[in-house]
């Protein structure tokens, strides 16, 4: 397959520290992109789990770093804005890490001309900024479903099928939390208004999505531990939701099917 030809790639929920970062998949989309931006939406690596002495950090994450940084090296802008996970590296607000720049937020002109306003997205997360016991007990819930998404997927691979989120389907059909993500994409949307912005990027509540309101474009990267999502831009200014885990397999499907008669020539001469 040729390498992906894109103006900018937007990531964020990597949560590498954990055993459910799908680093393979990030990693494989990385090495097939070409870009000029690269941007990192927060909750690269998860601070909290690594803290407290469950982190899980196996060679592929160390490469994963290794091919950011080597994008940096051959001149792709790369624009890093720290989580809630990852909050330790804002103290470096500011600064330059291995070609990786260090911001609270970001400001992207779109080459259609609107501006586009990148943020983490936990400042519009009322229960993580000011409730720690909600935001505990939430925390424990997502471990259960976590373990179930890996156990799922156990099987899955043993029975040669594809990657799938069993938690995210579960979540989408809990009333509550698909309310949690209307008022937060309301929230966003009125902070964009605010800051006078044409376009919100953020991450953080893993719910890949991307509207419009109001004159507004609301997109959110999703995540790589359960959806294997990101937010690309093309040439021409035009933002797209990529759901790398199924868009992947039909790239490799479409190689496969045209080389086929290529093969097939070749036995016949």
């Amino acid at each position: 397959m040729g390498a992906l030809k894109l103006r900018s790639l937007f990531v964020s929920d990597v949560h590498l520290g954990t055993r459910d970062a799908r680093v393979e998949y990030l990693l494989d989309l990385l090495r097939q992109v070409e870009c000029e931006n690269l941007f990192l939406v927060g909750d690269v690596f998860d601070i909290w789990k690594m803290r407290g002495g469950r982190w899980h950090w196996p060679a592929l994450n160390t490469e994963l770093l290794q091919q950011v940084m080597d994008m940096a090296a051959r001149g792709t802008k790369v624009i890093y804005i720290p989580g809630n996970h990852d909050e330790f590296f804002r103290d470096y607000v500011g600064s330059l890490i291995a070609g990786v720049q260090v911001e609270q937020e970001w400001e992207h002109r779109l080459a259609d001309g609107r501006r586009a306003l990148l943020l983490h997205g936990d400042e519009f997360d009322c229960v993580v900024r000011h409730n720690r016991l909600l935001k505990l007990i939430g925390n424990a819930g997502y471990e259960v479903l976590m373990l179930m998404n890996r156990a799922s997927n156990h099987l899955r691979r043993r029975l040669g099928l594809s990657y799938w989120s069993l938690s995210a389907s579960l979540k989408r059909q809990v009333a509550n939390a698909m309310e949690y993500v209307r008022k937060f994409e309301d929230a966003a949307l009125h902070h964009a208004h605010e800051r006078g912005v044409e376009v919100i990027v953020c991450g953080h509540i893993h719910h890949a999505s991307l509207r419009e309101e109001g004159g507004i474009t609301y997109a959110n990267t999703g995540d790589w531990v359960e959806h294997c999502t990101a937010l690309v831009e093309h040439g021409d200014g035009r933002l797209e939701l990529m759901r790398w885990a199924e868009q992947s397999m039909a790239l490799l499907d479409t190689a496969r099917s045209s080389d086929a008669p290529k093969a097939a020539a070749g036995v016949t001469a």
